[in-house]
């Protein structure tokens, strides 16, 4: 593996219950430092793909039955959860889940549990956290339950990065939010990335916004890479423009057939 690529997926496939196929050998890789972007309407394969390289697929029955996945040069296929959060690699679960009864803050501070900062480094990463989000700082002593959405997702990214990571699995950030909300979180994302060189594997059906951020990405379709390269290349594609980005054209079964058609594509990431 390039030394510049911080997590490597190769050929995996995953079944739930030991019957039901999810994954069926997906392969990708995130460049150190950069956004990937995994695409994909409903049941693609998105969040399974996500949750089997943070090891959290155990816990819905889903198994690991091929393929390998390594991050930082070191194979984790069969790492706990939260010895990868302790090692940088960090997952913010579709839909939120903020903890509704405890406050914007507490929330937070579940979030630098592993690491056991001393009380001084804690108080210096909560202010970082609401330096990335400042309407949080006006919402600290909220329960979390009853702030906006938008907010809740504020609060789970900073939750995830008051573990410090090197690498964020985040799922569908714009789910259910206002289009003005989305911009403004993928602003923040973008900025993580640019100053903070923290990187990214975003799973999301918003296309058009995943890849104005991204630098690469990957359409799942049936629990398969159908196709991949940089953002440029996937904006050009007919299939996907029709499919996810809002473009006129063919109905879904012909932009499905094209799309498996455009596995050409190659950006010099893919394994």
């Amino acid at each position: 593996m390039s030394a510049d690529v911080i997590l490597q997926v190769e050929d995996i496939a995953v079944t739930y219950s030991q019957i039901i196929p999810a994954l069926r050998g997906v392969s990708l890789a995130v460049p150190a430092g950069a956004i990937v972007a995994l695409l994909g309407g409903n049941g693609a394969g998105k969040t399974t793909t996500l949750k089997t390289i943070s090891s959290l697929i155990r816990a819905e029955r889903g198994e690991l039955t091929a393929g390998s996945i390594t991050y930082r040069g070191q194979g984790i296929t069969e790492a706990d959860p939260w010895s990868l959060a302790e090692h940088g690699l960090v997952q913010v679960l579709e839909g939120r889940r903020c903890f509704v009864h405890l406050s914007v803050e507490d929330n937070l501070r579940i979030g630098a549990f592993l690491r056991q900062p001393s009380a001084r480094d804690l108080a210096a990463d909560l202010e970082r956290i609401y330096g990335i989000f400042p309407r949080l700082r006006d919402r600290r002593k909220t329960l979390a339950g009853y702030t906006s959405g938008g907010e809740q997702q504020m609060v789970a990214i900073g939750r995830a990065l008051m573990a410090r990571p090197s690498l964020v699995l985040l799922d569908e950030p714009s789910m259910g939010l206002a289009p003005q909300i989305v911009e403004e979180i993928f602003e923040i994302i973008a900025a993580l990335n640019r100053d903070g060189g923290v990187s990214f594997l975003l799973a999301e059906q918003n296309a058009s916004v995943a890849l104005r951020h991204a630098q690469f990405g990957y359409v799942l379709e049936g629990g398969r890479v159908v196709a991949h390269g940089t953002s440029w290349e996937l904006q050009q594609l007919d299939t996907l423009r029709d499919a996810y980005l809002g473009g006129a054209g063919q109905p879904n079964g012909g932009a499905r057939r094209n799309a498996r058609g455009s596995r050409h594509i190659r950006a010099g990431l893919t394994p």
